[in-house]
């Protein structure tokens, strides 16, 4: 070992540093894996009306690209919404067509009832959304 070495000062890191750093990353790790899960309303437009029910075709969807949402009619009556924003990176998914909004980035699939993710590279489901129908409109909650 050389003068120079020995010099050399290493703080000391102590155990409280080490598990705070640890539970900071813990709960990085927790807020990322909450990417799929449901969402009580999109940023910004908790309570507007997103679409006309009559423009959502049963067994289709559209997508409202103003705010990167999908809504869905997968059966009469029923309404879901769902984040537009494919889980692989980014993309806006396609309008359903037979029950699935595919990729038209990288050819994900999901199904257009629960935004489950049917077919990769993206391995999360779309973020949904709870909405309601008001009059003639799809509000979301």
């Amino acid at each position: 070992m050389t003068s120079s070495e020995r010099d050399v000062v290493m703080p000391e890191i102590g155990r409280r540093t080490v598990l705070g750093a640890a539970g900071v990353a813990a709960c990085g790790v927790a807020l990322a894996g909450c990417g799929g899960e449901a969402e009580s309303a999109a940023p910004g437009i908790k309570g507007k009306e997103i679409a006309k029910a009559a423009d959502v075709p049963v067994g289709g969807g559209k997508v409202i690209s103003r705010w990167k949402i999908v809504v869905t009619q997968p059966t009469a009556g029923v309404y879901k919404a769902f984040s537009a924003a494919c889980t692989h990176k980014g993309c806006a998914v396609a309008s359903p067509k037979e029950g699935v909004m595919t990729c038209p980035c990288h050819g994900s699939e999901f199904d257009a009832n629960d935004g489950k993710c049917l077919k990769g590279p993206a391995t999360a489901p779309l973020a949904a959304y709870q909405v309601k129908v008001q009059g003639d409109g799809i509000i979301i909650v």
